[in-house]
């Protein structure tokens, strides 16, 4: 039985996502798909639309197999760690023989060749970089220039010449360079993105949108409908169960309260100890919290904005304020050695039996919840620490027993 791996967040599931893990069982020949899936926060620093297990059944509905969980410290981190976390779990799994990603090209010749020569990070390689960061140019910027400098310096100036900055050809280049510091045997595979590309917020397709545009029609309209074309209609239902209870959909929105009191509780010392709070981010932020208006998070955001700083960047410090992330946890050291256990959040008849080929082949514990880890997890007590913030974020009627689902709930079976 061949697998393929899926590196997903689904927020939601759409249509663009159903035709990327057809494809990817296509090209790679595979019979079972398993995708390793953000949890209740994001990449982009961001909560997720919907919790978690709703996005596992539109996973398992869409056509996933198994699904597992990418550890909080993982999922919502730069691109290096987000793919290295990702890569790792999949290769712990000992069942995937093959992973697939989207990018904008479709070609993974150049991603390749420049995987190759960066996986050690060269001097010249970092030199560069740190160059481009001192003149003030934000990271991904920097980093992309970078590797096309060396990779010019190094004579290979076709490749050089490849458009790493794009989104996706930037997260597949760290997909693959995680593959070879981990000595991977994964077979990498990519596909070009059809109609929408990433975080792209406009439509121009009768059936294909990104899911940041279908995410803007939800949080902006308030309203389901315009969203039907461009999602599976499993998922269209599971939004509308999540909707009909007030479970969704969930954006920073809800949580501006908790990360005021999480801000104004904490001196600018005890904030620089945060992830991804540095240069005297902390500062800027205190600074600017009396000078709020309407205590929005858009507002906060737009007034801490600068040309060193990402939206996303901004997300993913304001996101660690809120959830205590604290600079030690997340040390090189401790990311590039901490996947520490296989989280499962679902699957279906395939799955089950993916499952009991890991018994022996899985190179790291298998959880079918929080409640059974065989020992204390430093990133899966902040995996279920994200998910008690994250049911908070629902409002007033949240139910005590939410806080601690991820104790109680079992895997989604399909």
């Amino acid at each position: 039985m061949r697998t393929v791996g899926l590196i997903v967040e689904y927020n939601p599931f759409h249509n663009g996502h159903h035709y990327h893990l057809q494809q990817s069982r296509k090209i790679t020949g595979a019979d079972t798909v398993v995708a390793v899936m953000s949890g209740n926060f994001l990449q982009r620093g961001e909560p997720a639309l919907l919790d978690k297990w709703s996005r596992t059944r539109m996973a398992l509905e869409g056509g996933c197999d198994l699904v597992i969980e990418l550890p909080v410290a993982y999922a919502t981190h730069a691109a290096e760690w987000f793919a290295y976390g990702a890569v790792a779990l999949l290769e712990a799994t000992g069942v995937v023989d093959a992973f697939c990603f989207g990018t904008e090209s479709g070609e993974l010749a150049p991603l390749q060749q420049a995987a190759d020569l960066l996986a050690d990070e060269p001097p010249d390689f970092r030199a560069s970089l740190k160059q481009l960061l001192d003149t003030g140019m934000n990271y991904p910027n920097a980093y992309s220039a970078a590797v096309a400098a060396y990779l010019s310096e190094q004579g290979h100036t076709d490749t050089a010449t490849f458009p790493f900055a794009q989104p996706n050809h930037t997260l597949g280049l760290h997909y693959l360079l995680a593959l070879r510091r981990l000595e991977g045997r994964m077979q990498p595979f990519t596909i070009a993105r059809e109609k929408s590309q990433y975080n792209e917020q406009t439509i121009s397709d009768s059936q294909i949108a990104s899911a940041t545009a279908i995410r803007k029609l939800l949080l902006e309209e308030r309203n389901l409908a315009p969203i039907r074309a461009y999602v599976p209609s499993s998922t269209y239902h599971i939004i509308e169960e999540q909707w009909s209870a007030g479970h969704c959909p969930i954006s920073w929105t809800n949580f501006m309260q908790p990360l005021l009191h999480q801000t104004v509780t904490r001196s600018a010392r005890e904030l620089a100890e945060l992830r991804d709070i540095s240069e005297g981010m902390e500062h800027r932020l205190l600074r600017t919290l009396p000078e709020l208006t309407s205590m929005q998070f858009e507002e906060l955001l737009d007034m801490l904005k600068t040309k060193r700083y990402t939206r996303t960047r901004l997300q993913r410090a304001l996101l660690s304020v809120l959830l205590g992330h604290a600079k030690p946890s997340f040390t090189t050291e401790k990311l590039a050695s901490g996947v520490q256990y296989i989280r499962v959040l679902g699957f279906t008849e395939k799955g089950k039996q993916l499952l009991r080929r890991m018994r022996t082949t899985a190179s790291l514990p298998v959880l079918l919840s929080a409640a059974r880890a065989p020992e204390p997890y430093p990133y899966l007590e902040l995996d279920t620490r994200a998910s008690a913030v994250y049911m908070l974020g629902r409002g007033d009627t949240v139910p005590s027993e939410a806080l601690f689902r991820d104790f109680k709930e079992k895997p989604v079976i399909l």
